[in-house]
């Protein structure tokens, strides 16, 4: 297994290589194009996504699970269909209450994710 291509236009799951994002945490690129990038993570209970911010505006949406998410120094819990936008440059990070997944869509696309 390996990374998806850039621009390949389909992308199988089962086709995709999970790395650690994390103790706790699988990520996994999915699609992708220069301007766009699609990467599911997946929680534990407990785990943490550490603050931190990038050049990239980032939508993450909530497939499952629940988190307590900050961004720019306020504080909310996120469960299943809600959705967070993150702007470049804006810090956040979370803590995972209840297992489960995050579908986060990046532009321009995470270079570091596939070098």
């Amino acid at each position: 297994m390996d990374y998806p291509k850039k621009k390949q236009r389909w992308v199988e799951h089962g086709m995709t290589e999970p790395v650690s994002g994390g103790a706790g945490v699988t990520r996994r690129v999915l699609a992708y194009t220069d301007g766009v990038m699609c990467v599911e993570n997946t929680f534990e209970e407990g785990a943490v996504g550490a603050m931190h911010s990038h050049p990239h505006t980032q939508i993450t949406y909530v497939v499952s699970g629940a988190f307590d998410f900050t961004i720019g120094g306020e504080t909310r819990t996120v469960r299943a269909g809600d959705t967070l936008l993150k702007e470049d440059g804006v810090e956040h990070g979370c803590v995972c209450r209840e297992a489960g997944v995050l579908l986060d869509v990046f532009s321009p696309m995470r270079e570091d994710f596939v070098s």
